[in-house]
């Protein structure tokens, strides 16, 4: 301990050995990064510099931060053949502008002063039958476990018996799943993480009977307040929709003879949902065939990879006990000479990157599993009756099972929307979704080409095996678009079982000052309001409060945005006084017109997620945002587009 954090140590100008700083120390220098931006520097202290459990700072910036995990990564490395250098690694870290790891990987590498995971998020759940008490307070003990070690949960009730059938016990009938959600939404919000609660998502088959009360268990907006809610959507029922025809419930939901059927109006249950989703944005749909016929790891169903349900912002499909890390390659660093003429992607540095990327992926298994023996270790030596323990214990030993069978990683994007405008292109148009297209195309196959030669050089993932996956249409794709990649994998193998996605990126693109994931710009200005003294002549009032006092409306920009400006000749103090007339000029003329949250056309923001999702093996994070007063006609439109484009999964938010 002492060693680790000697080496986090700097001088102070008094030429002195300090260990830590304040917040305020901390937060100037993070400030003074973060050329000014208040935002950032918040959110890098109170979430991503390193702290030991009594919340004392040990780093002053993340430069300090990168210098971590490059350190950490490079160990690792250092144990393959062709190994990065510390250098190396740090020089695609360094200012957030390429390789960007998230949440837990870059709070917890290099970090031994507080024991917990690196993974984003985990999958739970139990083998046969489990919707006994026994097992559903063993599924609620296991949840609250993974969120107190900061990972973000999901978990299926498809396999709850639904309201009214019999059980052996004084109730004589099962409440269903709806006062279960309630149970594991109330340990949610209970688990404290580093000053936020925990994170869940609850899914279910739209085939079992309880479908409908899950679905309304949200609607009044006072229960269930700590879950996100998903609906696993067949195929068979989206074509009853569409013909509006009948669909049959059952339960169990795979059995070839359940003991309970109910045959139903499917269109009537999707305008429930449809309502519902317009309403309060849940639930969120997934389209569960979709996504089990791509899931590669689901060709080793009989090692226990039969993926169940999803992470809570549903990027990552995933099988009971199986966790990810994510990372982000920050698109907008590839463009050169952005917001000019000659601007122009560097799919070369970019392929590199995407391998890099795929590597130092790999290396951060190595480091979870570490993170995990440790877990194990503090388990088995703390004071508590084995019997205390057991659930814990056996809980880490199946994640670490996981991890080391399918080494999983979750490489993905950020800036799309800053990428295409610095470009030059009109994000959801058709030259933006082929071009968007054609990025995800190449991160995807450099992402397998990085995988199977680490294969090459440090083994494949255990339980690899080839002919397993022949028929997998992700794979074939890559098969078709890279011949010789396939050959090296029959070869090799390949050192992850699945490793791509594109996760929502709210704090990692307040720190690379971008757009977040795949979504356009949400808005390229908003209006702040500063105090002013009504005495001073030189300051404009624009609003006197109920209290009489006079604020200053001024124009707060998307960092990008300015630098538009700026290239263009504009000043931003300036524009930053301008009124809303005179700045929509100006924004008509950037390439962000037309192209921010609320005016992206949903047939092509759908169409995209759709193209893109092709060349991402697990899914994609993302929503549509349609007008507040748009019809409940137009979100089931864009919901029966998404299952007739491609897609995995849709959230619409108004």
């Amino acid at each position: 301990m002492a060693e680790q954090v000697s080496l986090l140590t700097k001088k102070s100008s008094a030429n002195k050995q300090k260990t830590t700083y304040s917040y305020e120390e901390a937060f100037e220098a993070a400030k003074a990064y973060f050329k000014g931006d208040e935002l950032a520097a918040n959110v890098w202290i109170n979430k991503y510099a390193l702290k030991d459990s009594q919340g004392l700072i040990y780093e002053s910036n993340p430069d300090q931060m990168h210098h971590r995990l490059a350190s950490e990564l490079a160990r690792i490395e250092s144990k393959y053949p062709n190994s990065m250098s510390e250098d190396e690694i740090y020089d695609v870290l360094k200012d957030f502008k390429h390789i960007v790891p998230q949440g837990g990987p870059m709070t917890g590498i290099g970090n031994n002063l507080q024991i917990s995971s690196l993974s984003n998020c985990f999958v739970i759940g139990s083998s046969g039958k489990a919707d006994s008490y026994g097992g559903v307070m063993k599924i609620d003990e296991e949840q609250v476990q993974l969120m107190k070690r900061r990972g973000g949960v999901g978990h299926d009730l498809t396999h709850i018996r639904p309201k009214g059938s019999p059980v052996m016990n004084s109730a004589l009938s099962s409440t269903g799943v709806v006062p279960f959600m309630e149970r594991y939404s109330n340990s949610t919000r209970e688990v404290a993480q580093d000053g936020r609660r925990g994170a869940l998502m609850l899914t279910i088959s739209i085939k079992h009977p309880d479908a409908e009360e899950f679905i309304d268990a949200k609607l009044d907006g006072t229960k269930v307040t700590g879950a996100n809610v998903s609906i696993k959507m067949d195929d068979k029922f989206m074509q009853a929709v569409k013909d509006d025809t009948e669909y049959e419930q059952q339960f169990p939901v795979e059995s070839d003879n359940p003991v309970y059927t109910k045959k139903i109006n499917a269109k009537n249950l999707w305008n429930k949902i449809i309502h519902n989703a317009w309403k309060s944005a849940e639930p969120g749909i997934l389209f569960w065939d979709k996504i089990v016929s791509e899931a590669i790891p689901d060709h080793y169903a009989d090692y226990g990879f039969t993926t169940i349900s999803t992470n809570p912002c549903g990027e990552i499909p995933l099988c009971p006990y199986d966790s990810c890390r994510l990372l982000a390659l920050n698109l907008f660093g590839y463009v050169d000479d952005p917001f000019t003429k000659k601007a122009t992607f560097n799919f070369e540095k970019f392929k590199v990157h995407a391998g890099i990327a795929q590597r130092i992926m790999d290396d951060i298994v190595d480091l979870e599993i570490e993170k995990i023996d440790r877990i194990i270790d503090k388990i088995e030596s703390d004071p508590e009756a084995d019997e205390v323990k057991s659930t814990e214990l056996n809980l880490w030993l199946k994640i670490r099972e996981k991890s080391i069978q399918g080494r999983r990683t979750g490489v993905g994007i950020t800036a799309e929307g800053d990428m295409l405008a610095a470009l030059g292109i009109q994000y959801g148009s058709k030259k933006g979704i082929e071009f968007s297209t054609k990025v995800h195309k190449s991160l995807a196959i450099e992402a397998y080409r990085s995988s199977v030669h680490m294969a090459r050089d440090r083994g494949a993932f255990p339980i690899y095996e080839t002919q397993r996956e022949k028929d997998n249409p992700f794979i074939n794709r890559i098969k078709n678009a890279d011949p010789e990649l396939y050959k090296e994998m029959e070869k090799y193998g390949r050192r992850n079982i699945s490793m791509l996605t594109i996760a929502p990126t709210g704090t990692t693109s307040i720190m690379t000052q971008t757009t977040s994931g795949i979504e356009p710009v949400f808005m390229v200005s908003y209006k702040r309001r500063r105090k002013v003294n009504p005495n001073d002549k030189s300051s404009r009032i624009d609003f006197i409060d109920e209290t009489g006092d006079s604020w200053e409306e001024y124009n707060v920009f998307h960092h990008n945005f300015l630098k538009w400006l700026e290239l263009n000749d504009y000043n931003p103090d300036e524009v930053t006084k301008m009124n809303d007339d005179e700045l929509k000029k100006i924004i008509a003329k950037s390439p962000y017109h037309k192209s921010t949250a609320n005016n992206v056309d949903w047939v092509s923001k759908v169409n995209m997620q759709g193209e893109v999702q092709k060349w991402v093996d697990h899914s994609i994070s993302v929503t549509v945002n349609v007008p507040n007063d748009v019809k409940e006609e137009i979100v089931s439109d864009i919901y029966l587009a998404g299952w007739e484009s491609g897609c995995k999964g849709i959230t619409v938010y108004r």
